[in-house]
């Protein structure tokens, strides 16, 4: 079986290939080179490793130097060029140019990281960096990933910009584990009622920020408070694409009243 559109946490990806008993394979691509340009090879069941390119292209990494990654390290952004590159945005040069260079390649604002096995792995996102007051890089996705193993985080979007100093955050809460985990804190009540508790807005908010430190963040790559939003974020509500991935400006539009009272409310 072949996976692909977003990667698979490596419990999930054990868990399928023991109870089906088949082999799984992780491919990564985007539309812009025909979807898949590599792919896990067989025997390699560490998750998370893309694989090696594929036959029909070639797979290169160039320096992104405002992120601290230089091919010369094995880290750079992600260019694809071959036969499945796409030749370009209907109608839109400007694009197209933005996305294939004066050689062909097609640099896909991923950041990759070559493994000592020849193998790709994803390590970061170009596209999704802002900038804080201090001049800070911030790589939202990464933030994001981490607050989501908590167990009563169902989703999150991790929000800041140029004219701020910290992060914000807005929570929705899993209504399967969260009855169980807030009463173990002494909250109970409905899921609304739970939701609308600020005494679980800041056990939550706790919970992500430990785990934040455990998985290495920095004091400025951790949020400063949260709202808790009972919707889950979807494509229908036109907050995710149909490949699941955050919307962004999407988001940052949908919960602008929101994150705007949240830095009312901070005294740095």
């Amino acid at each position: 079986m072949i996976t692909g559109a977003a990667p698979v946490s490596p419990t999930v990806l054990t868990f399928l290939r023991a109870a089906l008993g088949c082999q799984f394979y992780e491919g990564y691509g985007q539309t812009e080179c025909t979807a898949g340009c590599t792919m896990s090879l067989p025997g390699d069941w560490t998750a998370g490793h893309v694989g090696a390119p594929l036959p029909c292209n070639f797979v290169k990494l160039v320096d992104l130097a405002e992120m601290n990654y230089f091919a010369a390290n094995g880290e750079g952004e992600v260019c694809v060029k071959g036969p499945n590159v796409f030749q370009g945005y209907l109608k839109d040069p400007e694009r197209t140019l933005e996305a294939v260079d004066k050689d062909g390649w097609l640099h896909t604002g991923d950041i990759g990281k070559w493994l000592p096995n020849g193998t790709l792995k994803i390590i970061d996102r170009k596209k999704h960096i802002f900038k804080l007051a201090q001049g800070e890089y911030i790589a939202p996705e990464k933030i994001e990933n981490i607050y989501m193993r908590s167990d009563p985080v169902a989703q999150v979007f991790v929000h800041g910009d140029s004219l701020q100093a910290c992060l914000v955050g807005i929570v929705v809460p899993d209504p399967d584990f969260l009855p169980r985990w807030a009463k173990k804190r002494g909250i109970e009540g409905s899921y609304t009622e739970m939701c609308k508790s600020k005494e679980l807005k800041n056990a939550i908010l706790e919970d992500i920020i430990r785990l934040g430190k455990e998985a290495g963040l920095k004091s400025f790559e951790q949020v400063r408070d949260i709202a808790l939003h009972m919707e889950m974020f979807s494509v229908q509500n036109g907050l995710l694409t149909p490949t699941l991935k955050a919307k962004r400006t999407e988001l940052r539009s949908r919960f602008r009243e929101q994150t705007d009272q949240l830095y009312a409310k901070i005294k740095m």
